[in-house]
């Protein structure tokens, strides 16, 4: 029997609360704590190399394949696949994290290094085992206590709250699944469909506009970049915002 996944929250408000962020991301990368104020370069895609066992695997920058491999399982659960359609793994959420650490969110390296070090301790110590070998009903639980600041306390060494850590990793995670491709997510524009959104038009006419409203529009499966009338994102360290033309 198939054991049913339990979720920390479920898709439809995880996606209701994204669609304003994930239309704003579609022509946005991705927002940065610390460091000046920097241009965004577009990511390359995942380097990928065979594994050994017929299957791929991506060669990851900036994290370890053991990091890459437990935020892998961290996103599937924020954003998971379902009948409705692909999740954050098929994005490429976790690849979009890896290029833009050694880049745009470089400031938070040591977080992610220390943040994950931290989860896995915890699950260790409260679970009795690594997260990615857990149940799914102890995998969903151990993040609710991190999400909520519970596991946060000395033995763990979560650098500050654990809050903090989850949300900053759910942050990253949206944004590697629902931000313009350019960056290195969302990749075959799998987030945007998702949420629905048709894609950037620089003119709409009346036809367009009646299609948008009946939600008949097909999707144009265009970066923003695609087009000359949107120069590249650039990201403030001040404002934590992305302004276009600076």
């Amino acid at each position: 029997m198939t054991e049913e996944r339990p979720r920390t929250i479920s898709r439809r408000a995880l996606l209701r609360g994204a669609g304003a962020a994930g239309a704003a991301a579609a022509a946005s990368a991705v927002g940065v704590s610390t460091g000046p104020a920097v241009a965004a370069e577009p990511l390359a895609a995942p380097v990928e190399q065979p594994s050994g066992t017929g299957a791929v695997r991506v060669a990851y920058e900036q994290l370890t394949m053991d990091e890459a491999e437990l935020l892998e399982t961290i996103a599937d659960h924020l954003i998971p696949a379902d009948e409705h359609g692909p999740g954050a793994v098929a994005a490429g959420a976790v690849p979009y994290i890896d290029r833009a650490l050694g880049g745009a969110l470089a400031s938070s390296r040591d977080a992610y290094r220390t943040g994950l070090a931290a989860f896995d301790r915890y699950c260790r110590s409260s679970r009795g085992g690594p997260f990615r070998e857990l149940s799914g009903t102890d995998q969903i639980s151990a993040l609710i206590d991190v999400e909520i600041g519970s596991a946060t306390g000395a033995s763990t060494g979560f650098a500050g709250s654990s809050g903090a850590f989850f949300g900053m990793v759910r942050s990253h995670v949206i944004q590697g699944t629902f931000g313009d491709p350019y960056y290195g997510g969302n990749q075959d524009f799998v987030g945007w469909d998702l949420i629905r959104y048709p894609g950037v038009r620089t003119a709409v006419s009346p036809g367009v506009q009646a299609q948008l409203e009946a939600g008949e529009l097909a999707p144009n499966h265009r970066s923003a970049y695609a087009s000359d009338n949107f120069e590249k994102a650039v990201v403030s360290a001040t404002t934590k915002e992305m302004r276009h033309g600076d």
